[in-house]
């Protein structure tokens, strides 16, 4: 895989996130970190865990359609299900909508790294969607470095 680090803006977008489990609610709850009013966040699944309802987003309670995609700019796909997952990615290709099938990266658009974040201050960490914990590591030694001073943010 070659994914090309960027970061992009998501004011006055549409993403959809098609899953309303675990891995739904993680995603949700990162992309929160980056929205303010201007940016619609849908999510669609016939049942949410327990933690939505504090985002700060639109729940639709409902199976997924191709409809559901319509007008997005990037779909976050987090179900269980391996064929709703491809049939979603097909619907987003048609489309010309950027999909990230979660814990499938041959079926990703883009993937999303590991994130510290500190006020207007991002650090992204990638494998290229290859060794996960490898980036979540990095990026812990990093938030660690920055609490402990090693080093700062000038």
């Amino acid at each position: 895989m070659n994914f090309l680090p960027i970061s992009i803006s998501i004011a006055h977008r549409r993403i959809v996130i098609v899953g309303g489990g675990r891995v739904g609610l993680h995603k949700a709850t990162i992309l929160s970190r980056y929205t303010d009013a201007t940016t619609d966040v849908r999510i669609i699944s016939p049942e949410f865990r327990e933690g939505f309802e504090a985002l700060p987003f639109t729940r639709v309670t409902k199976r997924y359609d191709a409809e559901d995609v319509d007008g997005a700019f990037l779909v976050y796909v987090c179900t269980e299900d391996s064929e709703l997952n491809a049939r979603v990615k097909r619907d987003c290709e048609e489309r010309g909508v950027l999909c990230s099938v979660c814990d499938n990266p041959a079926l990703c658009d883009f993937i999303s790294p590991a994130i510290y974040r500190d006020e207007n201050l991002t650090v992204a960490v990638s494998s290229d969607a290859r060794d996960v914990r490898r980036s979540i590591r990095v990026r812990d030694n990093i938030r660690q470095a920055f609490d402990n001073g090693t080093i700062s943010a000038l």
